[in-house]
């Protein structure tokens, strides 16, 4: 998906051959593997993975996920993603990913701070505050980076808070970080609104997923905005309520049971269906490639922000480009660039030994999404384009001018 999306671009921009595969291909790629004790006594070896996409711009930057489907190709495509969205944000980053095979939901604490801080470990030559800074993702959170920044501070002999990003407040991370995506995804969500004319009181909203992205979205959307959320959904399940569903007692639920199963607040569906429901906003939260070639003609919702990372395929999208008039895009790449964008601002705070308030860190983050939001659709108007097509233009085009101008090294 990541290299067609690329191909499609680099197209549309007319970027020579010579350059098309240094801004396709990772700068570095790393496997390493992790043996590790388990509580039982066994010694388990896990695989490990870190690519850095480019450092045109500055150091790389990318969250680090702990599930079973990591793979090298994932990570690669998800560091490229990040390139582009860095980009798109203005910020001074490459993209970066990583990650482990392993369920995280099978491991005690100790195990988990055991893969944790083995993983680090392998990685201290290849990251630093100047060369990668490692953030949270899908499988890992404030407490996992805590134990990546007390890994490597240990071994360098100082704390260095601008290891990582999405740490504990307590030890150097930012208030508001945990929060950023899904306030990001609704600030844009009510600027699409405010594009369109339409009312959020007035508008129904559906989230596939309830995790970190989606929770923080669906609570955004129904008690900032006010409007009525229809539709969520997480790894058990779905459930659907016409009347609106009561997103504090879903997540009251969901933080008791550590799920949304045997939530009693909605009507249980089909998964698959919860993204066909009639809705103002769909908001797919979850993971990669959810909309397809065989459901993107089927949705009923006028705009699709798109809060997860590569939710549409590009046979998906060649469906919304001809529904442009009905189906308002708001494309990954900026939909989750909240997440990055407060990262940006936790690694600055640390570097500098300042903080911010919350407040602060809320406002900054909505003045730099409306720049990219405003780029976005007037680079689409203007040249008659679809917004992922614009998004991502803006993104490569800001990588290549930079690999441009700093030349290539004999």
């Amino acid at each position: 998906m990541a290299c067609e999306q690329f191909g499609i671009i680099a197209d549309y921009l007319g970027i020579d051959q010579n350059l098309r595969q240094r801004l396709l291909l990772p700068k570095r790629a790393l496997t390493v593997t992790l043996p590790v004790r388990r509580d039982d006594g066994r010694i388990e070896v896990f695989h490990g993975y870190r690519v850095q996409h480019h450092l045109a711009l500055g150091p790389t930057k990318g969250g680090t996920r702990f599930h079973p489907s990591v793979t090298l190709g994932e990570v690669t495509a998800l560091s490229m993603w990040m390139s582009w969205k860095c980009a798109l944000a203005g910020l001074p980053y490459g993209g970066a990913k990583g990650g482990i095979a392993m369920e995280p939901h099978d491991f005690s604490k100790r195990e988990m701070e055991a893969v944790s801080r083995r993983y680090m470990q392998e990685m201290i030559p290849f990251v630093g505050p100047h060369t990668d800074i490692m953030g949270p993702d899908m499988g890992t959170n404030e407490q996992v980076m805590a134990w990546f920044m007390d890994t490597w501070s240990v071994h360098r002999g100082f704390a260095e808070p601008g290891i990582v990003t999405g740490k504990p407040v307590a030890i150097g991370g930012t208030a508001g970080r945990r929060e950023a995506t899904g306030r990001g995804v609704v600030y844009l969500v009510e600027r699409a609104l405010d594009s369109l004319k339409m009312k959020p009181g007035d508008c129904t909203a559906v989230v596939q997923g309830f995790g970190n992205v989606g929770a923080v979205t669906a609570l955004g959307l129904a008690y900032k905005s006010g409007m009525k959320v229809i539709g969520i959904s997480d790894h058990t399940g779905a459930w659907h309520n016409p009347k609106g569903i009561d997103i504090d007692a879903a997540q009251r639920h969901a933080t008791a049971k550590g799920s949304l199963a045997g939530f009693k607040g909605a009507d249980e569906i089909q998964p698959d269906y919860l993204l066909l429901l009639k809705c103002d906003v769909l908001v797919p939260a979850a993971v990669e490639a959810v909309i397809t070639e065989k459901n993107a003609a089927d949705l009923q919702c006028r705009i699709l922000a798109e809060g997860a990372n590569g939710p549409t395929t590009p046979s998906a999208d060649k469906i919304l480009n001809e529904r442009w008039a009905e189906v308002f895009v708001i494309p990954d790449i900026l939909c989750n660039a909240g997440g990055v964008i407060v990262s940006y601002f936790e690694w600055l705070q640390g570097m500098q030994a300042q903080f911010w308030s919350e407040t602060e860190v809320a406002d900054k983050l909505f003045r730099i999404l409306e720049v990219a939001f405003t780029a976005v659709i007037k680079r689409a108007k203007d040249g008659k384009i679809p917004h992922r097509t614009a998004a991502m233009a803006i993104g490569v085009e800001r990588v290549l001018a930079a690999k441009q101008v700093r030349g290539l090294f004999p």
